[in-house]
């Protein structure tokens, strides 16, 4: 798809949201919640404030339906979604495909995390999301704030001394700011499973990246005048629009198919079409401007490094006229990452740089997909996705306990 055709189909999505009613929708909402309950699981919520004062919405499904709440103690699942995502992605496929029912069935107790600004983590101790201060935040500070009160807190309420840990995209970034900055995890993680990991995005292949990376990932002064703000939140709009524009048999559903092929890859043939109208009903789900600039920096600059403010504030917040690098190298943490030729945004180049910094002994292993035509979002709603990924994804899981 070109520019031209990439930008009209933005612009009429766009469109058709904002000349939708205010109030539309269906009566009920897609959530993580009523997803679960769907499928006959148990479902609790929880909630945990960060050491900055955000307040994020943990779902859990405790036990699997299937086996019921017997047998001996549980080992514990942490699941982390990618950018504009949330813990709906890990049920949206239901109980044969969906990551959470398929680790619960495995006999884990399952904790579904979501980041700081989405649909389930818009309350602070002080701020509301209404106003500016609170967005601003980027992924760093998912890393460094939000995954270690998640992940402590399920430890606490479980008795666990340690976790699984599966992130995806944004997921896995999070994951590799929280191990290069907070070391204490090192102990707290028995493994980590990392879908689609986006480290350094010099060779992303977005053409949202292409068209906004030259100006906006840039050192952003912007961002040291006006600070941040929200980004596509969900809306009762967008719920409306996928279920009639992106139903089966819809004629319209081509534009759907294209917007994900977009954020996602071109061309998969994995797609599942079904599934478009609750995914957009749960997706996008909102983040906060200065994520997006922190990704489009690392495509622009080259590096994988906290965010570039412009050497003025680089000097005050690094005492350094430029941001540091991550460490990656110094993690060692059992790490599996599971990465695809044709994702636009953990591009192979990307991939390899970051297998050759890791520590090798770290690195437990690195599965390039077979499908060569796998993207970015069939890592979580892919057709088939149990025998062709996440069989692989539970071995491995298993062989590292």
């Amino acid at each position: 798809m070109g520019l031209l055709q990439f930008l009209v189909v933005q612009l009429f999505l766009a469109f058709i949201v904002t000349a939708l009613p205010p109030n539309a929708g269906r009566s009920s909402s897609v959530t993580t919640v009523s997803l679960v309950k769907k499928f006959g699981y148990p479902i609790e919520e929880h909630q945990v404030q960060t050491s900055d004062g955000y307040i994020l919405t943990m779902h859990r499904i405790p036990y699997s339906s299937k086996t019921g709440n017997v047998g001996g103690e549980r080992k514990v699942m942490f699941l982390q979604h990618g950018l504009l995502c949330s813990s709906s992605d890990w049920v949206l496929s239901g109980p044969e495909n969906g990551l959470a029912f398929i680790l619960s069935d495995a006999g884990y107790d399952v904790w579904m995390g979501n980041a700081r600004g989405n649909t389930y983590s818009k309350k602070h101790a002080t701020k509301s999301p209404l106003f500016q201060p609170f967005w601003n935040f980027e992924w760093h500070d998912i890393g460094i704030y939000d995954l270690p009160a998640m992940i402590d807190y399920v430890l606490y309420m479980t008795g666990e001394q340690k976790l699984q840990y599966v992130g995806h995209s944004q997921g896995t970034t999070s994951f590799f700011v929280l191990n290069s900055m907070v070391k204490r995890f090192k102990s707290r993680i028995r493994s980590a499973h990392l879908l689609a990991p986006v480290a350094w995005m010099e060779h992303m292949e977005s053409p949202l990246a292409k068209v906004a990376g030259p100006l906006l990932g840039q050192p952003n002064a912007l961002v040291e005048l006006f600070g941040s703000a929200e980004f596509m939140p969900s809306t009762k709009a967008m719920e409306l629009m996928g279920s009639i524009m992106c139903r089966d048999q819809a004629v319209s559903q081509v534009i759907c198919t294209n917007s994900l092929f977009l954020m996602g890859g071109w061309d998969s043939p994995y797609l599942n079409a079904t599934m478009i109208p609750d995914i957009m009903a749960t997706t996008p789900a909102g983040c906060s401007i200065n994520q997006l600039f922190h990704y489009l920096q690392e495509y622009q600059s080259g590096y994988f490094r906290q965010f570039d403010y412009g050497s003025i504030r680089n000097k005050k917040e690094y005492n350094n006229k430029a941001p540091p690098n991550y460490d990656v190298e110094g993690m060692d943490v059992p790490i599996y990452l599971y990465y695809s030729d044709n994702d636009y945004f953990a591009s192979l180049i990307d991939v390899d740089l970051l297998r050759r910094t890791m520590n090798p002994s770290a690195l437990k292993r690195a599965y390039r997909m077979p499908e060569a035509k796998w993207n970015h979002l069939d890592f979580l709603w892919g057709l088939n996705i149990k025998e062709i990924l996440y069989d692989t994804v539970l071995d491995d899981i298993i062989n590292a306990d």
